[in-house]
């Protein structure tokens, strides 16, 4: 299907426009519309390549989190918010959380400038960029981690303390793929998956926060919509806030893989907020008045 306008003009991602911090806006109204963004591959992939500079990534106002809880927690209901997600597999310390944040948008940032080869290629596209972030978020990073990763990578935060895929409550099932609160038995069956298409992300793994830019905070992920788009209509990003390369002060970055198709692999793309406002094709553009824009979502783990 054909764009309804032209995407601004993009600039190189090679090498050289890279060490220059060269920022790229992808053809969205083109690769968007046909982006794969969940389509049914297998599941899989590993971990990717984190710039070696740990920094901590600021945070907007108090208030755009949840209350922190004890760091000492027990766990003592299976569900008890009742959002499908246990209590067992959610992080309940503002510790926790803050190390989950900064290992997803790290890893999520790092597939721009060096996409893994861990990184499943069956697997990229806007869903699959979330899903090997946040899988790889909650491993071990320890000697072996970093070994198989290579000598790019380093800490970028403590890991969380709860569970990791290793020991954890789900193990690589890790997303949920229908609502209702949590039973023993959905362990044991098909409602968590290894996989979760960007609807599935959005409908049971995540919470609405704001279509507001200003109550977002590192690590939530901004929904579209396109209904004309048959295959695929849903399309998911990362909300960075400061990047941690190349943030020029800036606090809005967004980091999304544009999708798949039959003519093109697609690629991650970084960008501000600010940027894809001003999109030429509206429908693009992460704004309230924009009804395609569904809006910051949370996930689940960390409400």
């Amino acid at each position: 299907m054909q764009a309804d306008s032209r995407p601004p003009r993009d600039v190189s991602t090679g090498p050289r426009a890279r060490r220059r911090g060269a920022l790229i806006l992808c053809a969205c109204g083109a690769l968007l519309l046909l982006a794969a963004c969940g389509g049914p591959t297998r599941a899989g992939g590993g971990a990717p390549r984190v710039a070696a500079t740990p920094q901590n990534l600021a945070t907007p106002n108090d208030k755009d989190y949840s209350p922190a809880r004890a760091d000492s927690v027990i766990v003592s209901s299976a569900d008890s918010d009742s959002d499908g997600i246990p209590d067992a597999a959610e992080l309940y310390t503002a510790g926790d959380r803050e190390s989950f944040r900064r290992w997803f948008t790290a890893l999520a940032e790092a597939q721009f400038y060096d996409a893994s080869a861990e990184w499943n290629v069956s697997q990229r596209d806007c869903a699959g960029l979330v899903r090997f972030a946040w899988r790889e978020s909650l491993r071990a990073h320890d000697r072996r981690w970093l070994a198989r990763m290579g000598p790019g990578y380093e800490q970028v935060a403590p890991d969380v303390r709860a569970y990791n895929l290793e020991r954890g409550p789900l193990g690589e099932r890790i997303f949920r793929t229908n609502t209702a609160s949590f039973r023993e038995t959905d362990t044991r069956d098909e409602t968590f998956s290894e996989f979760a298409d960007a609807r599935t992300l959005k409908d049971f793994n995540a919470e609405f926060v704001s279509r507001d830019s200003r109550r977002a905070a590192p690590g939530d992920l901004l929904f579209f919509h396109q209904p004309w788009a048959q295959a695929y209509p849903y399309h998911v990003m990362i909300f960075l806030g400061p990047a941690r390369s190349h943030s020029e002060g800036a606090r809005d970055w967004v980091v999304y893989h544009t999708g798949a198709s039959a003519a093109d692999k697609g690629a991650v793309k970084k960008v501000r907020l600010s940027v894809l406002e001003q999109h030429p094709n509206a429908r693009w553009r992460p704004v309230g008045r924009n009804r395609n824009f569904l809006g910051f979502y949370r996930l689940k783990i960390l409400q």
